[in-house]
């Protein structure tokens, strides 16, 4: 009988993996761009508002939520548009009012368009009026959402904004439903006439001369749009008119 070889050092085995067959990670498992699970990446955000002390809130209350990563922060229209178009986010928090210059709708339009809808621009206002929610949801906007939001809500709607689905305020939500369960308001032949010169973007002198009224005959119907429309801008009643065809 031949002798038997020693036996040779023996290599240490693999530790085992108590979930299953597969070699353990010794160091743990892999870290991922969210902090959530493996595979997860974050919902790229752009900040757009004009007070610098709000957007340092944000930016801190957002920082503290997973999946989330804000990577650009702009305190105008333009600056949000620019940004929107270097960084590509999924989602751009934008503020209605900006001081000065491109204002959050026409910076909402302008991002929509130039993204072909890639981005998609999540209002967050404290303004909820019928003709900013018009406005905003015309120029492209995916969503709408008010400032008095517990900040899980926001959360909830900026991952339903990045997905494309539509995120409102219940406040905002029940303003839509309940104009399109309105009818159309009824206005008479002069308050169209008027209406009109206002969307030339007339002063209410320049109305009076043009249809040989009063000015205060002007401000009197324009009261009775503002009722009737459900707005108290000038502003306001044309996109309200603009968007029920009320303008011929």
């Amino acid at each position: 009988m031949q002798p038997s070889e020693p036996a040779g050092p023996s290599e240490p085995a693999s530790p085992v993996n108590p979930a299953g067959p597969g070699p353990v990670n010794p160091a743990g498992p892999g870290p991922t761009e969210s902090g959530g699970p493996t595979g997860a990446t974050s919902v790229r955000i752009v900040l757009c508002d004009d007070h610098a002390v709000v957007r340092a809130g944000l930016r801190a209350l957002l920082g503290s939520a997973p999946g989330i990563e804000v990577v650009g922060e702009a305190d105008t229209g333009a600056e949000a548009v620019a940004l929107a178009a270097k960084l590509a986010p999924e989602v751009v928090l934008m503020d209605l009012q900006l001081g000065d210059g491109t204002d959050g709708v026409e910076a909402t339009r302008r991002i929509t368009a130039a993204s072909g809808g890639a981005v998609h621009v999540l209002v967050l206002t404290t303004y909820d009026t019928d003709a900013d929610i018009t406005r905003a949801i015309e120029a492209g906007a995916t969503g709408y959402l008010l400032k008095a939001e517990r900040p899980e809500e926001l959360f909830t709607a900026i991952h339903s904004a990045a997905a494309g689905r539509t995120a409102l305020s219940a406040p905002v939500a029940h303003r839509v439903m309940a104009r399109m369960r309105s009818p159309r308001p009824t206005l008479t032949g002069r308050e169209r006439d008027i209406l009109g010169q206002l969307a030339r973007g007339l002063t209410n002198r320049d109305i009076a001369k043009a249809l040989f009224l009063s000015e205060a005959t002007v401000k009197t119907h324009l009261g009775r749009i503002y009722d009737k429309l459900g707005v108290d801008t000038r502003a306001g009643a044309v996109a309200v008119a603009k968007e029920q065809r009320l303008l011929s």
